[in-house]
């Protein structure tokens, strides 16, 4: 038994290792997977323009009403989040490929 498991580790170390691999997901799933993450960059860039809009939106009604609020750290943290989404992409892109 350990005199075939010897030739047979013999015969696989002898065989040539391509060095050309080029891994590929199927198409099938590449595609459900563009559409997938195409749909969450559209929901996060919609989340986005919400969020600006709520803020400014709250931002003067306070004005309005002479209170004072930190809506400025909030409109801050809502463009940080905006960039986020729309520098993710690029950002995967250019170390995974």
């Amino acid at each position: 038994m350990s005199h075939l498991l010897t030739e047979a580790a013999n015969l696989l170390a002898a065989a040539p290792v391509p060095q050309d691999i080029q891994p590929k997901a199927p198409e099938q799933l590449q595609t459900k997977v563009n559409t997938v993450l195409s749909l969450v960059a559209w929901a996060g860039t919609a989340a986005g323009v919400v969020g600006v809009l709520v803020t400014g939106t709250m931002m003067a009604v306070s004005v309005k009403r002479g209170e004072s609020s930190e809506h400025m750290s909030r409109l801050g943290m809502v463009l940080g989040g905006c960039v986020l989404v729309a520098t993710a992409g690029p950002v995967v892109n250019f170390l995974f490929t």
